[in-house]
């Protein structure tokens, strides 16, 4: 028997596979599984995936943010390279990076319609065709800005609050999550949400240390996250360590949003 966390013989799809958070994962997953399917922009995924010297990674380009032709796009993908066992999905469309108080009707709108439909589209295309297997396990990614609003007090000038469109796309992930998992659970499928906590990219931590301090202070632990911190919680919402783990939020924030 394999072990109960192993990720053996299975192929895992990462959405955003290359970026900050996603190529930690991306590169854990090419020790474990049998495929790993990395999608992210043109261009950036195969750098990665050279860059890193991963062997069992495929790199590939989608358009993960225009929901009209992902059921094509994923129905050739599963012809090629089959149903996958897991998804990883962290790809969002950029927020607006407007205050509230100019932010326009529209712009709140665009970031739904580049980050919530194309979740659903791409969940729902996927899960469908792991029906008839019987099992399937989906990790979403929301934000702590899902649970809690930003504290307009560490956000000084330049810097904007993170905006309203981020995090009530975000909050509407978690709900999509819960859903789905209702949705598809009596079919075995699972799906969850890791839902980080500060993870700066490294040119914010470069660029703006006194923003980064104020993020620290906002922490149990005083600190911000690195993004191999954010491996261990994704990989095991994939195995069957968390096999009855089901429609769950795993909050990975140095204990942001316990006080």
């Amino acid at each position: 028997m394999k072990p109960w966390h192993s990720l053996e013989g299975k192929t895992i799809w990462v959405t955003g596979g290359a970026g900050y958070l996603g190529s930690a994962i991306t590169a854990e997953l090419d020790t474990q599984c049998a495929k790993v399917l990395c999608f992210d922009l043109p261009g950036k995924a195969e750098a990665f995936v050279r860059d890193r010297q991963l062997t069992r990674t495929l790199p590939l380009s989608l358009d993960i943010n225009h929901a009209a032709g992902l059921p094509a796009a994923i129905e050739a993908l599963i012809a090629e390279h089959g149903v996958p066992d897991g998804v990883v999905h962290l790809v969002t469309a950029s927020s607006s990076g407007k205050r509230f108080e100019v932010l326009t009707p529209e712009e709140f709108q665009r970031t739904f319609d580049l980050a919530l439909t194309p979740t659903f589209v791409l969940c729902r295309a996927i899960a469908e065709r792991m029906k008839a297997r019987g099992s399937g396990a989906f990790v979403l990614f929301s934000s702590m800005y899902g649970m809690v609003s930003p504290d307009p007090r560490i956000y000084h000038d330049p810097m904007a609050p993170n905006p309203i469109d981020y995090g009530a796309s975000k909050a509407a992930t978690l709900q999509m999550s819960r859903y789905l998992a209702v949705h598809y659970g009596p079919a075995g499928i699972r799906f969850n949400c890791v839902t980080p906590g500060p993870f700066p990219n490294p040119t914010v931590q470069k660029n703006h240390a006194s923003f980064v301090g104020d993020l620290n202070q906002k922490t149990a632990l005083r600190r911000i996250g690195q993004n191999a911190e954010i491996v261990g919680p994704t990989l095991f919402l994939l195995t069957d360590s968390a096999s009855y783990v089901t429609g769950h939020s795993l909050v990975v924030d140095g204990g942001w949003t316990i006080w």
